[in-house]
This record gives C-alpha cells, sequence and structure tokens, in this order.
C-alpha cells in the first residue's frame, strides 16, 4: 500500500472566490514554492464556484494558541525567538525572491510544527507586489477601520497595501510575543497594543511589560533590542524584512550566549 499524508482542506466559496484571480495559474504558482517557514500548498481542486486548497497539515497548534498557555506550558525566550526568526524568515522569502505581500500576517496565521519551527498559513490568498497603478484592486483586502488591528491604519487612506503593511502586521505580533498582551483591550489607557507599548516604555524601565510568565528568565539587552526591532516594524521605519531577520538573529545570539 502507498504511504498516506494528512493534509488541511481549504474550501473557498462565495465572496472569497472573488479574491482569488486568475486562480488556476495562482494556485500553481504557489504549488512550487519551497521554504522551511511556509505552509505547502500541496495542490487544489477547481469547480467552477468552488475551489479547494490543499496545504500540509502542521499539527501543534498555532502562535496564539501557545502564547495564550492552551497547551499548559510557557514558550521560552529562547524559543520565541527562534520562531519570530522563522516567521521573518518566510516573509523575507515571500518579498524578496517571490515579490509577494503576505498581507494576513497574525498569531493564529503562524502555524508551529512538532519542533516549533513556524510556518507561514494563508499566504495562498497573498498578492503580488503591486507594479501598475491600475493593479491596486489586487492589493486590497475588506475590512473596515478597527476591525482588524494587524492592519497598519494608513492602508485605510491609501486602500493599498505595500511591502510596509506586511512589515507593521510583523511588528504587532512581535509585540504580542513579547508582552503576552492582547492588540486591542479596552480597559488600557491606549487601547491598542503598539500605543500601549509606547507609553508603557515612557513611563520607566522597558523590562516591566515583558510577558511575567517568563520570570526575567532573559537575556536584557536581547529583550531591549526585540523591543527596538517591533517598535521600528509597528512605526514604519524599517527597510525590509532581509534586515530583521539580521537583527532578530543578533538578539538571538545573546540570548544563546547567556545559557552558555
Amino acid at each position: 500500500m502507498g504511504q498516506t499524508q494528512t493534509v488541511l482542506l481549504s474550501l473557498l466559496l462565495g465572496p472569497a472566490l472573488v479574491l482569488v484571480q486568475d486562480r488556476r495559474v495562482h494556485c500553481f504558482v504557489r504549488i512550487k514554492v519551497r521554504h522551511n517557514n511556509l505552509v505547502r500548498l500541496i495542490g487544489y481542486c477547481d469547480e467552477g464556484e468552488h475551489l479547494a486548497l490543499i496545504y500540509e497539515f502542521v499539527g501543534n497548534g498555532n502562535l496564539q494558541d501557545h502564547l495564550s498557555g492552551m497547551f499548559g506550558t510557557v514558550l521560552s525566550w529562547e524559543r520565541r525567538l527562534k520562531i519570530i526568526i522563522g516567521v521573518a524568515e518566510g516573509l523575507a522569502y515571500l518579498h524578496r525572491d517571490l515579490r509577494v505581500l503576505h498581507r494576513y500576517v497574525k498569531p493564529t496565521n503562524i502555524l508551529l510544527d512538532e519542533s516549533f519551527e513556524a510556518k507561514l498559513a494563508d499566504f495562498g490568498m497573498s498578492r503580488s507586489f503591486p507594479t501598475d497603478p491600475n493593479t491596486q484592486a489586487s492589493n486590497k483586502i475588506y475590512v473596515k477601520p478597527g476591525r482588524e488591528p494587524y492592519v497598519d491604519s494608513e492602508y485605510f487612506s491609501s486602500n493599498r497595501l505595500t511591502e510596509a503593511s506586511d512589515i507593521y502586521s510583523f511588528g504587532i505580533v512581535l509585540l504580542e510575543m513579547i508582552t503576552n498582551q492582547p492588540v486591542v483591550d479596552v480597559k488600557r489607557e491606549s487601547p491598542h497594543i503598539a500605543m500601549w507599548f509606547n507609553l508603557e516604555v515612557a513611563k520607566g524601565d522597558a523590562l516591566e511589560v515583558v510577558d511575567s510568565r517568563l520570570n526575567g528568565d532573559f537575556e536584557p539587552n536581547s529583550v531591549r533590542k526585540t523591543m527596538e526591532i517591533a517598535r521600528a516594524c509597528a512605526s514604519r521605519s524599517v527597510p525590509s524584512m532581509s534586515q530583521v531577520v539580521v537583527e532578530l538573529n543578533e538578539c538571538l545570539t545573546l540570548e544563546m550566549a547567556r545559557a552558555r
């Protein structure tokens, strides 16, 4: 008998299909993508009004699950860095090698395998960088202001996603990973995590906002540098995800040197 493989089936219906232009070509290109930090699209089934995407199955939950404590464990600082570096490398590959925007970077779209290697999901709905001003529609997403806290607020004035949009979303995820705070909390002085984080850091020691469950078990300079990267991403002052990968690896080096 042949080997069996567990897969994930994603069925797109109705309005979702509107987002998939030239979907046969689109899916064919995605099947060609090979990167350790991207969920692999194995195939698709196209039957007119119905489109099913077949992905590899990643069975260790998502980053949101692990940050929330759903599995009863706390991710160490070193493990968090390795996970987020994987996300950054996946995004850098999409941006640099494929000229593609992810558009939906958030913890629930960051899947983890049994070795806690990060794999970006939902990039099957990604879009190529705009190269023609007449193709802006392909770089739109359909959300209302305030309804999607991972989307750069500048999108709602330009109505156009860019590489900086993915970088902003990544920065918000990075802030979540550092603090284990919700992206939006109406009980806070400033509900959105980016503004709240800046206010808290301005009050005193930045390390006070680190996830308390870590109990200070981290290299302080590694955390501080990671915070600087997160703030830079969320303030749209980072040139590329490739640069983010380099700087996050420096943070990991600091943390791993402590453990020796």
